[in-house]
């Protein structure tokens, strides 16, 4: 495997034979590391931690280390990355706690970009973007294809559903809906359906449309939310994009953006 002479690697961690830990970085000996992922230089990696393949660590992150939860005293937590994302300099990536599963997962294709936090017991699905010094308090879920852009922040707990765009320098709240389009200079308001980023990602015209729709129920028509439930049930048509985000608001323990 390629080392450089200059890093710092446990002799109990275990490193794939190809792949590649460049100058100054730092292996505990509880990390586990897959086949081509490579550390570019000044990576800090510790913990029980489960790096995957095809993965690239630009300088000065850090993964695994101990949680900024003052309830967090040391018990036995991991730090899981899936295999081909991205994660770029300066980000920090904070292993999991008793109180939230002990693991925080970020999935496959991802791309975390400079400065952001991933805090304990986060969990990152696949193919999501979070953009520049975007933060999340511990306990925040993020769903597959979400969007965040850059300065945004994250409540504890909440859910960042499939397919939603959040807008630069957001402050989130409560739970963004899936599909959407959601901007905010304090508290987060929808803005309908996130149509271009659906329209990039193959949805069909009709869904696009069915969402426009339930969205403008939601948030256009002066309904409260029980009476635009019901509304969208009788009048928009039933797919499954549709009853995903219906199936999402159910779900919802702090309340959703609107």
């Amino acid at each position: 495997m390629a080392i450089h002479p200059s890093a710092l690697v446990d002799p109990q961690a275990r490193i794939s034979a190809s792949a590649e830990i460049g100058p100054y970085c730092i292996i505990g000996g509880d990390v586990e590391i897959g086949a081509r992922t490579h550390l570019m230089a000044h990576v800090y990696v510790e913990g029980v931690t489960h790096i995957g393949e095809d993965n690239i660590f630009y300088p000065y992150s850090t993964v695994g280390v101990a949680s900024q939860d003052l309830k967090y005293k040391g018990e036995h937590a991991e730090t899981r990355i899936g295999s081909r994302n991205k994660i770029r300099e300066f980000v920090s990536i904070h292993r999991g706690t008793q109180g939230g599963g002990l693991v925080t997962e970020i999935g496959d294709d991802n791309l975390v970009m400079a400065y952001a936090h991933v805090a304990h017991d986060v969990r990152v699905g696949d193919h999501t973007q979070l953009g520049n010094a975007v933060t999340f308090a511990g306990h925040v879920v993020v769903e597959d294809w979400a969007v965040i852009e850059a300065f945004s922040g994250v409540h504890q707990f909440c859910r960042i559903g499939k397919h939603a765009f959040v807008g630069g320098y957001s402050v989130v709240t409560k739970d963004v809906l899936p599909f959407s389009m959601t901007v905010s200079p304090r508290e987060s308001k929808v803005f309908g359906e996130n149509k271009v980023g659906l329209e990039r990602r193959g949805f069909t015209k009709e869904a696009i449309e069915s969402l426009h729709k339930a969205f403008r129920l939601l948030t256009k028509s002066g309904l409260n939310t029980t009476q635009a439930v019901e509304r969208i049930r009788a009048e928009v048509l039933d797919c499954p994009e549709v009853r995903d985000l219906l199936a999402f608001m159910e779900r919802s323990e702090r309340g959703f953006v609107k």
